[in-house]
């Protein structure tokens, strides 16, 4: 309570002569962070800074000078390294499958009629839409295969 209401005292002093010197706007910032020292108190956030200060500090001092809080923190980076490099990895295998996947899409597999005794094979059915090798490197040949497959010349 002393230490705040000191810091509060002070700051308000300050304010009166910055008030004087600098005008009336920069004396109520000065006010205003003069007034959290005692609010702090007053609330009981104080306690719980303090408690969040001393838990940090414990926090570094016990990081710096034990040995198995280091080994600790030696394997969150080889942890965070792995993660990284699977990453890579997997990005590398994705793409080196993509083009695969296209060739297989782009030939699809023609199934064969198998001939059993004593059955005939059945009658051939004409192909919907086969499609013509493209000859044209132009950026429209997909569109108008597309408009000549929909029936739109």
């Amino acid at each position: 309570m002393p230490l705040c209401a000191g810091a509060t005292g002070v700051g308000l002093v300050f304010s009166f002569l910055l008030l004087r010197r600098r005008g009336a706007v920069a004396a109520m910032r000065l006010v205003a962070w003069s007034l959290l020292p005692m609010a702090a108190y007053l609330t009981g956030a104080l306690n719980a800074l303090w408690t969040i200060g001393s838990t940090a500090v414990s926090f570094v001092t016990s990081l710096v000078f034990n040995p198995l809080t280091w080994a600790g923190v030696a394997l969150a980076g080889l942890s965070v390294v792995l993660f990284m490099v699977s990453g890579v990895i997997r990005a590398r295998r994705l793409s080196a499958a993509a083009p695969a996947a296209q060739e297989a899409s782009a030939a699809p597999a023609r199934p064969t009629a198998e001939k059993k005794p004593g059955r005939t094979a059945p009658a051939a059915k004409p192909a919907i839409a086969q499609q013509k090798p493209k000859t044209n490197d132009d950026d429209f040949s997909d569109i108008e295969d597309i408009l000549k497959r929909r029936g739109i010349s």
